[in-house]
């Protein structure tokens, strides 16, 4: 069973600045993506951020590009999301996502991962 495990969630101001991180638990997967998605109350999941393992091209949402970051530290076996400049209509439960080399699916869709984190929250006050 793979698990991921995030961490930085919490409670900024607008403007501030915050740095999530995911690393996976338990069995070991082959990492060929990862990224971020974001939920808001009464909202679908939506994609944020993504990022080639290997490679490490990276894509993102138009409403998050130029603010946010994403990165990864291959011996760490980490992804990364830093959000930058953070505005209250970021305010969600965020979600990082893998899936290996064999998985299907877009990199900009729920469907393209295969193993989901738990979800942190983030607050950005106005």
């Amino acid at each position: 069973q793979v698990q991921l495990v995030e961490s930085g969630g919490g409670l900024v101001q607008d403007g501030g600045s915050l740095r999530l991180s995911c690393r996976p638990s338990g069995r070991t997967v082959s990492t060929y993506r990862a990224g971020w998605f974001r939920q808001a109350p009464g909202k679908e999941r939506e994609f944020v951020a993504f990022i080639r393992w290997r490679a490490g091209v990276t894509s993102y949402a138009d409403s998050v590009k130029g603010r946010f970051t994403i990165s990864r530290d291959i011996a760490k076996n980490t992804v990364y999301l830093q959000m930058d400049s953070l505005k209250p209509e970021d305010t969600a439960v965020y979600y990082c996502a893998v899936a290996g080399p064999d998985y299907s699916g877009t990199f900009d869709s729920p469907d393209g991962y295969a193993y989901w984190g738990q979800g942190t929250q983030v607050t950005v006050s106005s």
